[in-house]
């Protein structure tokens, strides 16, 4: 028996604006959660990934299509079915006048959750955020990483079935993000679904049991990172760079390489058998090159292109 989706979303469209400057945000965008799954949401800038989440929540309403969130229909059902959701949103929203155990506080209330069953989770929830000796502290006085772990905890209020990141983990240091990377899977682990948009590929390739890249609002491809990477990309590439890396791939590399990619100074050469072209360039002067095995980054590249969005 197929267990039925936390989150179901089915051939959904938006639009913005009127006239010629409407302009399609998603287009016939279709994708379901299981439960106990972390499901990705990858694409550039302006592929729609907010927007989707938007709607889901019943922010926003569709032109057309269907969701269903916890086998409610949204945005019919929104109010209900957010009750049993945690968003953490893009930027920190947290409260500057409270605390950080009275932002926890204030925050549950929004859910009818009374003080005396949070005061019995609010030590959970500090300790899960390690924010336990800070739990007096203002918000101003908290880092980056401080608020973004109180804003994942406040999340976890309601003790949802259904987390929202919306790229949970922008503008953190290499330790704040491994520290929610670890939350983030804890949370899993427990059970908990999480819905995820990120521009961080090893974020994703880390966290994710599926993804979909979706570009102009249209889904191009949805699996596994695994099964996406081994897909569409070569297994192995080289990067090459150096004042004379361009002129040597052009003279040799391209024998050599199934597909050949320029981005500045470094060329990235995919193959299914690097052997040849790694003899080759022991040979080589004036470049410089790294190895390695495919990864999540070239295939969103691959799909979404290397031009910049804005």
């Amino acid at each position: 028996m197929t267990e039925t989706p936390i989150l179901s979303v089915s051939k959904l469209h938006k639009a913005f604006g009127v006239g010629a400057a409407r302009a399609v945000i998603i287009d016939d965008l279709s994708f379901a959660l299981r439960p106990g799954e972390c499901y990705g949401l990858l694409g550039p800038n302006g592929a729609g990934k907010t927007t989707t989440l938007r709607l889901c929540l019943g922010l926003a309403v569709p032109d057309s299509g269907e969701i269903r969130l916890g086998g409610k229909a949204i945005p019919d059902d929104a109010r209900a079915a957010r009750m049993r959701v945690g968003v953490v949103p893009q930027a920190d929203n947290l409260d500057p006048d409270f605390t950080v155990q009275e932002n926890l506080l204030v925050f549950a209330r929004y859910f009818g959750i009374a003080d005396a069953v949070m005061a019995q989770r609010i030590p959970e929830l500090l300790e899960f955020a390690n924010l336990t000796a800070r739990k007096d502290a203002r918000i101003a006085e908290l880092s980056g990483g401080m608020k973004r772990r109180l804003t994942l905890a406040r999340a976890l209020v309601n003790d949802p079935d259904l987390i929202f990141m919306d790229e949970p983990t922008t503008g953190l240091d290499p330790q704040a993000r491994h520290m929610i990377w670890e939350r983030l899977k804890s949370l899993l682990v427990r059970g908990k679904t999480i819905l995820l948009t990120t521009h961080f590929m090893d974020e994703a390739e880390r966290l994710c049991d599926r993804l979909a890249v979706i570009d102009h609002g249209k889904m191009i491809a949805e699996g596994s990172p695994q099964q996406l990477i081994a897909q569409h990309i070569e297994a192995e590439v080289i990067e090459i760079y150096g004042e004379n890396a361009r002129a040597w791939v052009e003279q040799h590399g391209r024998t050599h390489a199934s597909r050949v990619e320029y981005s500045g100074e470094t060329v990235f050469c995919y193959t299914n058998d690097a052997k040849s072209l790694l003899a080759t360039l022991q040979h080589a002067h004036g470049v410089r090159y790294m190895h390695r095995p495919a990864n999540l980054e070239d295939l969103f590249l691959k799909l979404t292109g290397r031009e910049m969005r804005d």
